[in-house]
């Protein structure tokens, strides 16, 4: 899902030398020398016009939804950087809407299921996460990251490869939090033996896994593919608790997911998060296995 803008015949690359109306390509925006003229010339208009089509349309919510009928428009669609935001909105003249719009911007970055979640992940002060099918997204490498949205079928087109890539690194800055949220991770054995994107990516992978094991506020562990006793069979899920004390359970399968809020079902599944750590290997022991995958051991 992208942010659909319109953008002025009156707009330009900074530095460009095209004509009025060239498509702007990246995050430099500046009002061209038509529009600076006095006298309300045809630029000036068109430009004047896409700030007040532009403004009604965020104010209405109708962005993405249908292109102003102006014919000195053009559509970009794309994912802004929140610099950008700032520079559209002082350059469309948009009174502080667009930068408004910002948090909702980085959270369409996500595919629909996950928005929710992650806006309550970026809240979070502890953080809770179970994983059976690949490293924790939270933990992932850019490469290995890249590599598991390549593998995704229904296949997914490069761009949009590249914005899950980019979303899922900026979700990391959960680790530079200040005061620091806790967090832990329960990840199975299997997980770290097999070389999602090759063997040079996973050793990348692993050897992020330990710099991470090594952050006071994190702990990582892992359950031993022998384990007779596992009670986490039912699959993998999140639990998180907000600066207010609120507690929820997110579950995701095959790109369908459920946040559950009820009192009751959290608490089983915080039950059931207890007794996997209680079967899983100590954190140092964790890393141990790590460092002997990587053959440090």
């Amino acid at each position: 899902m992208g942010l659909s803008i319109f953008w002025p015949d009156g707009l330009r690359r900074s530095g460009d030398r095209q004509h009025a109306g060239a498509r702007p390509d990246d995050h430099s925006l500046e009002v061209t020398d038509c529009e600076r003229r006095a006298g309300g010339g045809a630029c000036s208009y068109a430009a004047r016009v896409g700030r007040a089509e532009a403004g009604a349309a965020f104010r209405t919510g109708l962005v993405g939804a249908a292109a102003p009928r102006s014919a000195a428009f053009r559509w970009l669609v794309r994912i802004p950087q929140p610099g950008f935001v700032d520079k559209a909105d002082r350059v469309l003249e948009a009174g502080g809407l667009l930068v408004a719009l910002k948090e909702e911007l980085a959270r369409s970055q996500y595919p629909a299921f996950f928005r929710d979640m992650a806006r309550l992940e970026a809240e979070a002060v502890t953080l809770h996460v179970y994983a059976t099918l690949a490293v924790p997204g939270l933990l992932q490498t850019e490469e290995y990251s890249r590599a598991v949205f390549a593998m995704r079928r229904p296949l997914l087109d490069e761009e949009t490869i590249e914005q899950r890539v980019s979303a899922r690194m900026a979700r990391q800055a959960i680790f530079a939090r200040k005061p620091m949220p806790t967090l832990s991770f329960v990840i199975e054995e299997s997980v770290l033996q097999r070389p999602v994107g090759g063997h040079s990516v996973l050793r990348g992978q692993l050897e992020q896994i330990i710099l991470h094991g090594h952050r006071r506020n994190v702990e990582v562990q892992l359950m031993p593919t022998d384990r007779m006793e596992h009670c986490g069979l039912a699959g993998p899920f999140t639990l998180i608790e907000k600066h207010d004390g609120r507690r929820m359970a997110y579950v995701e399968v095959q790109r369908d997911s459920r946040l559950h809020t009820d009192w009751a079902v959290v608490r089983d599944v915080e039950e059931q998060y207890g007794i996997i750590r209680a079967q899983a290997l100590t954190p140092r022991e964790s890393l141990d296995v790590v460092k002997g995958l990587l053959g440090e051991g």
